[in-house]
């Protein structure tokens, strides 16, 4: 299927993270491992908190969309990231491309306003905990989710509308491992000031404005923990620092890319694996090993897959010791 603009070209060209053909092999079999990685280590979070009834709270509730989120985003791109390192043409469709952009953004602004209602959700446990529960009822928690999908959505496709009118007549090479909006504007055949200007507006002042907010919430919430003498402090804290760490690595890069995207840094390209990979590997990592009850419940889970192995192999031989006596008496 063509483009419905006046656009000639077909398909882009991805350069890639490097040229270099013994990095290129060496990257692929890091980058597959790390892929494998962010697939595992969501996957394994989304089914801790299915099967453990103990996490069926408005936290863990949140926690498991954002790694759902993590998993589909760390897999918009890598995968084709991964299988070019083995080729020598990099190329990808028009349709492709774009497809990697509006994925990419409609995950991102919702993952943004996630970490958002995971801000709030924590400032309702920590500073109203008596009212936890009621305020965080399940109607609260399906608003926040369908909002936080909405705004990614109108989000992406504000952007899309505009990119899909603009022609493109060569060049269409696209110096990352994927189709990054501010790259593939630069490329169009006419003006773009003012859809760069609303890119700005739009990614930039986002991602800017929802960092200060959250960064803003949780110095209210950390305040509010210290001039408390209760008990649950430190693992409010344990908590929270968690919940910071995840928002200053997926914020950060993309702070610095969408604010200032049309500028020319060489850490562009570190920052964008950073974001669209080492984020999604880095969050399951990081809530698994700042979280006792959660490492509780992998174990748990563990042992009783272990344990549910154990009695079928038990069946199994008093089932067959069963056959060998009746055969043999018989």
């Amino acid at each position: 299927m063509e483009p419905k603009n006046n656009s000639v070209v077909s398909e882009f060209i991805l350069l890639g993270l490097t040229k270099s053909q013994n990095l290129q092999i060496f990257f692929f079999l890091g980058f597959s491992l790390v892929y494998i990685g962010i697939v595992l280590g969501n996957l394994l979070i989304l089914i801790t908190v299915a099967f453990d009834s103990h996490l069926h709270t408005p936290m863990y509730f949140l926690l498991a969309n954002l790694s759902l989120i993590d998993m589909i985003l760390g897999s918009f791109a890598t995968p084709k990231m991964i299988v070019d390192f083995l080729r020598e043409q990099k190329t990808i469709s028009w349709w492709g491309c774009f497809s990697q952009m509006f994925f990419m953004h409609i995950l991102g602004g919702s993952e943004m306003m996630l970490l958002v209602a995971m801000a709030i959700d924590r400032y309702v446990a920590i500073c109203k905990p008596l009212h936890y529960m009621t305020i965080m009822n399940h109607r609260v928690l399906l608003g926040l989710i369908l909002t936080s999908y909405a705004v990614g959505f109108v989000h992406s496709s504000s952007q899309m509308a505009f990119m899909l009118n603009l022609p493109f007549c060569g060049p269409n090479t696209v110096d990352s491992f994927f189709c990054d909006l501010p790259l593939v504007i630069k490329l169009a055949c006419r003006d773009t000031y003012v859809l760069q200007l609303l890119v700005i507006a739009d990614s930039g002042l986002l991602s800017l404005i929802c960092f200060i907010l959250l960064l803003f919430s949780y110095t209210i919430i950390i305040y509010s923990v210290r001039h408390r003498a209760s008990g649950g402090s430190s693992k409010a804290l344990s908590t929270l620092s968690a919940h910071i760490t995840v928002v200053t690595l997926f914020f950060a890069p993309c702070v610095f890319i969408y604010v200032w995207p049309f500028s020319r840094y060489s850490v562009d390209k570190i920052l964008s694996v950073f974001y669209t990979i080492f984020t999604p590997l880095l969050n399951p990592i990081i809530y698994t090993l700042r979280n006792q009850e959660v490492k509780a419940a992998i174990k748990k889970i563990r042992n009783q897959h272990i344990n549910s192995k154990h009695n079928l192999n038990l069946r199994q031989r008093i089932i067959f010791l069963r056959f060998l006596r009746t055969y043999f008496l018989s």
